[in-house]
């Protein structure tokens, strides 16, 4: 499975909010992110399956963010 790379958060959390995250914190920060990306991911495939597709497009993602997020 591809990893989010911990520097990418490691520079995220320091543009937006102008402090350091330990690595143990950007390790922790990269399961959550990759956990909430396979539920959206899972969510949006099924979408477009049902729908009649073998793609994922913009609009199943943003139909998981009304819909399937109230899910859990």
């Amino acid at each position: 499975m591809a990893s989010i790379p911990k520097a990418s958060i490691k520079e995220l959390v320091k543009k937006f909010f102008g402090v350091s995250i330990t690595e143990e914190g950007a390790s922790e920060m990269v399961k959550i992110l990759e956990d909430k990306a396979k539920s959206i991911s899972q969510y949006a495939v099924g979408s477009a399956k049902k729908a009649g597709r073998e793609k994922v497009t913009k609009s199943d993602i943003m139909e998981y963010m009304i819909k399937g997020s109230e899910k859990g």
